[in-house]
């Protein structure tokens, strides 16, 4: 069911029980409900009296009650004369038999005695018969009367209240119901398709865009306009949009670097192949060589890919074991050293003493092998890096220093992610696939270490990661 079914049909449901509360207090359970009233008054009447019985302002109370609740108040003697008497009872003090009947329930009764009008004409008499007093003292055809009788010093209070009938106000009650009834529900209708309508729509548009978003258009805007929520919601599928879209093209511009990559050594490889097989005196140890390297630069270009697969999905489990962080960090620096003095590049190793770590030492040498490529990439016109070891009681710190233009402060958030390159043009003295910090990133994730950059105090970056001891 959609959610514009949905809401329209809990309004319905809301009015509807609403209508349904109305009839049953209004009509069906209002004469049950007026008598408990009138029954509750009669019987807090009698505890005003009796407790002001014998005092000068009781004659006062008597008739205040009479007046504000239409309490009835009557005071009979031992012999049986009427003491007071206000109200119907003023006008009925001949009723000597209704008081003498009431006299003697009474006094059969333990001293107190009341009755009250049931459905059909029956009465509920606490301690007596069940009698009909629908006509008691004189009262018109159709009014029923609530009797509370009590003894107090030999004396007889009786109170009485009238129960008027309220069929007239049922049926008037009715008329308005049915009135009230079908405006609610052309309201209710009217209502639950508009609120379905303006809460559905935002969300529906959700829907839409989200499924644009699916099947790869990453330039689809989501609309803020509504409620909270839907805003909330619509303003964090544009960001989701928009870092989709910027890893897509991310993702394609890894693809153009890694086909570049790949495609050198192949048409190196392919093209001293053929010259060795078809052009005599080709076949010679130089060319041989050339091919195995380029194979190796390909083989080494895989592996770069495959390894930052692994670390961001979680395949690879780091083997921990202790080993000597300075001497590991101390053979990369040398090989590639030697591997660019060729071209001019000078990689400069600080170091205080050794330090010892708990890692994964394959792990951690890809992640320094990889900081240090790319700041030979990047670094400046002098061609120098300088690899610091900073170890202190509860850390080792490893810096590489680059003297190049350094990274920008818009691109400092972006670095570290997967498929991101800064600017297009540098110059590479040693191969890569452009997604070396990807793989220190995970490495460090891997190890629980933390990992940064900030600027060289003479340009240039440095690139930094940190291990606890």
């Amino acid at each position: 069911m959609s959610i514009r079914a949905k809401l329209f049909a809990y309004l319905l449901l809301f009015c509807s029980f609403l209508l349904a509360a109305l009839w049953l207090f209004q009509v069906v359970l209002l004469d049950a409900i007026y008598k408990r009233i009138k029954i509750a008054e009669v019987n807090s009447a009698m505890t005003t009296l009796v407790a002001n019985f014998g005092s000068e302002n009781f004659g006062n109370i008597a008739d205040g009650l009479y007046e504000s609740r239409g309490v009835n108040a009557a005071v009979l003697s031992p012999e049986g004369a009427v003491a007071y008497a206000n109200g119907e009872f003023l006008r009925q003090r001949d009723a000597y038999r209704e008081f003498s009947r009431l006299y003697a329930l009474t006094r059969e009764n333990g001293g107190e005695y009341f009755e009250y009008p049931l459905a059909g004409g029956a009465a509920d008499a606490r301690g007596g018969a069940p009698r009909d007093t629908g006509r008691a003292f004189g009262a018109p055809r159709g009014l029923r009367d609530i009797y509370h009788c009590k003894l107090t010093e030999d004396s007889l209070i009786v109170l009485s209240a009238m129960i008027s009938p309220v069929d007239a106000t049922v049926d008037t009650l009715k008329l308005e119901l049915y009135a009230i009834t079908v405006i609610m529900l052309l309201f209710s209708v009217g209502l639950a398709v508009i609120i379905a309508r303006r809460i559905a729509k935002p969300i529906v548009a959700l829907n839409q865009s989200a499924k644009r978003l699916a099947r790869g258009e990453y330039n689809t805007v989501f609309d803020t306009k509504g409620y909270r929520e839907i805003t909330e919601l619509a303003g964090t599928l544009n960001v989701a949009a928009r870092e989709l879209s910027a890893v897509e093209e991310m993702r394609r511009e890894l693809m153009a670097n890694v086909s570049h990559d790949l495609r050198t050594p192949l048409t190196l490889i392919e093209g001293y192949a053929e010259a060795m097989r078809d052009l005599p005196g080709e076949n010679t140890p130089e060319n041989a060589q050339i091919i195995v390297d380029e194979a190796k630069r390909l083989n080494r270009l895989v592996s770069e890919v495959l390894d930052l697969s692994k670390l961001q999905s979680g395949a690879m489990e780091p083997r921990l074991a202790e080993y000597n962080l300075t001497r590991s960090v101390s053979g990369i620096v040398e090989r590639l050293a030697e591997f660019t003095k060729a071209n001019g590049y000078r990689v400069i190793w600080e170091t205080s003493g050794d330090a010892v770590i708990t890692a994964d030492e394959n792990a951690v040498s890809q992640a320094v092998y990889n900081l240090l490529t790319n700041a030979i990439a990047f670094t400046g016109e002098d061609k120098t890096v300088t690899v610091r070891q900073l170890a202190g009681p509860a850390s080792v710190t490893l810096e590489i220093e680059d003297s190049g233009k350094g990274v920008g402060p818009e691109e400092l958030p972006y670095i570290w992610d997967r498929y991101y390159r800064t600017g297009k043009k540098h110059k590479r003295a040693v191969v890569g696939s452009g997604i070396g910090l990807s793989i220190v990133k995970s490495v460090m994730d891997l190890h629980g270490g933390e990992y940064g950059v900030k600027p060289a105090d003479g340009g240039g970056s440095v690139f930094w990661i940190r291990f606890n001891r």
